[in-house]
């Protein structure tokens, strides 16, 4: 019998929320039989993770219910495709050899109360505004991939939250339980997993709407804009960018005597932390005339930080699948940790396969980072190299509130891009927490937001994010690196 163990010093707790039956849930499979191939490695099967610890999963009281919700949640349709997954796999391994550049950004957790147009047509903006940036200053393709359509759970420190003499369990994002503090809102849901699965669903069919119906078209940047930040000090030069662009178009245009129809059109690709192993387990299929196994929650699933040990149940989980993968990786994981997760993971040397996303902290980089770099090169692997300089870079004001100074972020992206350069290695990406809205979460960028600035519109619920303006601008100091 496999047990599905929550992260406790006591493993003897660990074990009575959920368990497996005796033979796991079979998962379908789409297409007809013989349009099957073993999956590789041949060892694994989307369940063999519960033969493993599990960390950070949540606690259910009713094994009946989270049996009922897997049943159904693995009968629903998958929310991406295996053609969509490889081909966001191909451009990937471009960006690891330098020749595109990957922008993934989005919300720390989403929340299911922001699965409306307009706040997912505002990521998208800061997706594609930063995105042009990108192409106007390096020449390169970037690959669009939000945090986006799946980023509903949350690791967290303590398994425990305390509000003066009331301790409840941790708000785990919105796929486990609420944010409100009440016993009710703090219990571990599974039908949440359902809501999870029907806004991911909801979310995407909105963003591949817009993508392929003209939102993206380069003719018209100006259906980007967000009014509230017209007067910042980055729009007159973002103008400048945009207009360019579109006299090249135009130029282009006429000399071709043809309409450039393919600037009228933008891919997206979701990203989500895959946390959750049963929400994870369930979207897991094969496909016809594929080898392997697909997790079609996502185009491109991550490992986090807390998760990657190489006994634990999410490294077992995420070997067996054919998608892109990322894992984070700090300060305190070692060469010989690097290596074998390499090992594991990466043990095919699949381009495109393997992102490895670096979060240390900027007084950290020029001392830890060359040595996770010699680590990966003395492999002889190729992987894609990514900068997360938000997470290393989180403070607590004495005030309680949590937040990020721009500056530590920029240094982190600067000295992360220095190092790579001088090892021979490719930074072929970076990866932010930010929101296309008027949010005053971190402090600093060229508008000036300071610590008294950040109670205007503080609205994360759990990590501080770059708003639209600073984000923007991080692009633009992005791009002048990369050219310089």
């Amino acid at each position: 019998m496999y047990f599905y163990h929550n992260d406790f010093r006591d493993r003897s707790r660990a074990v009575v929320h959920w368990r497996c039956r005796r033979t796991p849930h079979p998962l379908p499979r789409s297409g007809p039989e013989s349009a099957m191939n073993h999956p590789k490695p041949v060892d694994w099967n989307p369940t063999s993770w519960q033969a493993k610890t599990a960390s950070q999963q949540p606690v259910y009281s009713d094994a009946a219910s989270v049996d009922r919700v897997v049943t159904e949640l693995s009968k629903l349709p998958p929310l991406v495709t295996s053609w969509e997954v490889e081909t966001l796999k191909t451009q990937l391994g471009q960006a690891a050899r330098g020749e595109t550049f990957l922008l993934q950004g989005g919300d720390c957790a989403e929340s299911f109360d922001d699965c409306d147009s307009a706040a997912i047509t505002s990521k998208l903006k800061i997706l594609l505004q930063m995105s042009l940036v990108l192409v106007h200053g390096t020449k390169k393709k970037v690959v669009r991939v939000g945090r986006i359509a799946g980023q509903y759970a949350k690791p967290r420190s303590a398994s425990n939250e305390s509000r003066g003499d009331v301790t409840l369990p941790s708000y785990r994002g919105d796929l486990v339980n609420r944010s409100g503090f009440t016993s009710d809102d703090r219990k571990p849901d599974p039908d949440l997993m359902l809501r999870g699965y029907e806004r991911a669903g909801l979310t995407l069919n909105f963003i591949r709407a817009l993508g392929e119906g003209g939102f993206a078209d380069l003719h018209h940047p100006e259906y980007w804009d967000l009014s509230f930040v017209r007067d910042s000090a980055t729009a007159q030069e973002y103008d400048l960018i945009v207009q360019n662009i579109r006299d090249s178009i135009q130029f282009m245009e006429a000399i071709l005597d043809t309409n450039m129809s393919s600037v009228r059109r933008a891919h997206f690709y979701t990203s989500h932390e895959g946390l959750a192993l049963l929400y994870e387990q369930c979207q897991t299929r094969q496909v016809p005339h594929r080898t392997g196994w697909y997790n079609l929650s996502t185009h491109l699933p991550w490992i986090g930080k807390r998760t990657a040990s190489i006994d634990g149940a999410h490294v077992e989980y995420f070997r067996g699948i054919r998608n892109p993968i990322g894992v984070k990786i700090g300060g305190d994981t070692s060469a010989e940790q690097l290596v074998a997760l390499l090992e594991v993971l990466h043990p095919d040397d699949e381009p495109g396969r393997l992102m490895l996303i670096h979060r240390l902290g900027a007084k950290n980089v020029q001392d830890k980072l060359p040595a996770l770099v010699r680590a990966v090169q003395s492999t002889g692997k190729t992987v894609l190299w990514c900068c997360d300089p938000m997470h290393g870079n989180t403070e607590t004001l004495p005030s309680g509130v949590k937040t990020r100074r721009f500056n530590n972020i920029l240094r982190e992206l600067t000295d992360s891009f220095r190092v790579h350069d001088s090892l021979g290695s490719i930074l072929g990406g970076v990866h932010f927490e930010l929101t296309g809205e008027d949010v005053t979460e971190c402090i600093g960028g060229a508008g000036g937001l300071d610590e008294a600035g950040l109670k205007r519109a503080y609205r994360s619920t759990v990590d501080p994010r770059l708003n639209y303006e600073q984000a923007l601008e991080m692009a633009m100091l992005i791009a002048k690196h990369l050219t310089t």
